[in-house]
């Protein structure tokens, strides 16, 4: 018959080498999660509709991400004194971003909006 070997005597040595290889284990570990956290896709949730109506015949929806005019995005801008304006009339200021898109689809009349182009950075 096969006879099992003897366990090795339990040395300080042995204890400290296993202390050693989990605490390396464990930083290594921590310093990887963010990185693998970041490789991770993302779910991209649309927000709920603040406000949604429709105006003239065109779909306007107002969240926190912005507003849209028939599911295309209308560049909105937040001046200091509260206001908004956009790039549809930059001349003028609204007091709401509800006020802003109606204005918008009056001045866009049967046009569409471009979709979004990226950035000045050409970031998006």
């Amino acid at each position: 018959m096969y006879a099992a070997p003897a366990a090795a005597p339990l040395t300080r040595r042995a204890v400290l080498r296993t202390a050693f290889t989990a605490a390396v284990f464990a930083g290594t570990a921590a310093a990887l999660a963010p990185v693998l956290r970041a490789r991770r896709p993302r779910q991209t949730l649309t927000p709920a509709p603040l406000t949604e109506e429709t105006y003239r015949g065109r779909h306007i929806a107002v969240d926190l991400a912005g507003v849209r005019i028939d599911g295309r995005p209308l560049h909105v801008m937040r001046r200091a004194d509260g206001s908004y304006l956009s790039g549809i009339n930059h001349f003028q200021s609204y007091g709401t971003p509800l006020e802003l898109a109606r204005a918008a689809v009056d001045e866009l009349g049967t046009n569409q909006l471009a979709f979004a182009a990226a950035h000045h950075g050409g970031q998006e």
